[in-house]
């Protein structure tokens, strides 16, 4: 049986709880960005590059002029690259709810059109944003009278600081793999994923072989009793992020975990760029071979890259925060007027 459209009275009455905490908790949240002198801004989302990254997917338009000369333009996968550039224009606090756009994406944590919180501290590393991910999950928490988050059976205390592990340390404990030992070897990666259980295909890249890992046998564990900030990527994976001063093989990338669910993605942000133009580049050469398409490069970002300050940022789902607060088994439960 088909479900009823999302205006329907009954359905609009069985969301509006989680609507009305959605709204509380943006309220508190704003409150609280307000309350560390960060100010709201507006990133644009039409964009000549939507974001760079090889497995998002964008949403193409174009401008049409008065002239009727026609400009492509795709509307952003993320505010990342508009927001950095206020950074660069003088911005030292800057924080935005920004509707972003993901083609290719669906099902109970996605939505195409979806809201990202991010945020951003000059003269700071991302150590900052970890701190700040702990306390605006326990503020969303509260917000929403909400003392243990449940997803799937799994529960976490949003009071308690969130755990912080390295990736390393989670492959070796989850896994039973040295990440360390076979970071960057394709063949040691897969030898060692089989080892543990995990398929691996003649074809996998070792980025393939890591994802398949982290998503069968990591996230599932993660954020179970308390928050986890999973930390140090390797920096294959992390483009936009600072290489670790401990070992450039690494990237001070995290993402922090609730009930087994990534719930925001922060770094401290890559100013070199030189860096930051050939890790884009190697992000889509990598689209154009297992997709067939390639995004633009945002050549205004890439120089705005360069004046950047030392910075952080971070980028959380808010509508998946929202969700693990209120009690909502699926994103269109917390979204006002969605896509089902």
């Amino acid at each position: 049986m088909n479900q009823s459209p999302w205006w329907d009275k009954n359905r609009h009455a069985d969301r509006r709880g989680f609507l009305l905490a959605r709204a509380a908790i943006k309220s508190a949240l704003r409150g609280w960005f307000a309350a560390e002198n960060f100010i709201e801004v507006e990133p644009a989302c039409l964009q000549v590059s939507p974001g760079n990254e090889a497995h998002l997917h964008a949403f193409a338009t174009e401008r049409i002029g008065t002239d009727l000369s026609r400009t492509p333009l795709y509307l952003h996968t993320s505010p990342e690259f508009a927001m950095k550039k206020l950074l660069a224009a003088g911005e030292e606090r800057i924080c935005a709810f920004a509707p972003v756009f993901r083609n290719r994406e669906g099902g109970a944590l996605h939505a195409n059109e979806f809201t990202m919180l991010e945020w951003y501290r000059a003269h700071t590393d991302y150590m900052a944003m970890m701190s700040d991910c702990g306390a605006i999950l326990a503020l969303a928490a509260q917000t929403a009278g909400t003392k243990w988050v449940s997803h799937r059976g799994l529960t976490c205390d949003p009071r308690v600081a969130p755990e912080r592990v390295t990736v390393a340390e989670a492959f070796s404990r989850f896994a039973g793999i040295d990440l360390e030992a076979t970071i960057g070897d394709r063949d040691a990666l897969a030898s060692a994923a089989e080892a543990a259980g995990v398929r691996t295909g003649a074809d996998y890249t070792w980025a393939d072989s890591f994802a398949r890992i982290l998503t069968e046998r990591i996230e599932p564990r993660l954020g179970i009793g308390r928050a986890t900030i999973l930390y140090d990527y390797p920096a294959s994976e992390a483009a936009l992020a600072k290489r670790a001063a401990r070992d450039p093989r690494f990237a001070e990338r995290f993402e922090l975990y609730v009930c087994g669910v990534e719930v925001a993605n922060g770094f401290s942000e890559l100013t070199d760029a030189p860096l930051q133009r050939a890790n884009l580049e190697e992000e889509m050469q990598l689209k154009q071979a297992r997709y067939g398409e390639r995004y633009p490069l945002d050549e205004d970002f890439l120089s705005a890259v360069a004046a950047m300050p030392q910075a952080s940022g971070c980028a959380m789902g808010f509508d998946r925060l929202v969700m693990l607060a209120s009690g909502a088994a699926r994103i269109e439960q917390v979204l006002w007027t969605p896509q089902a």
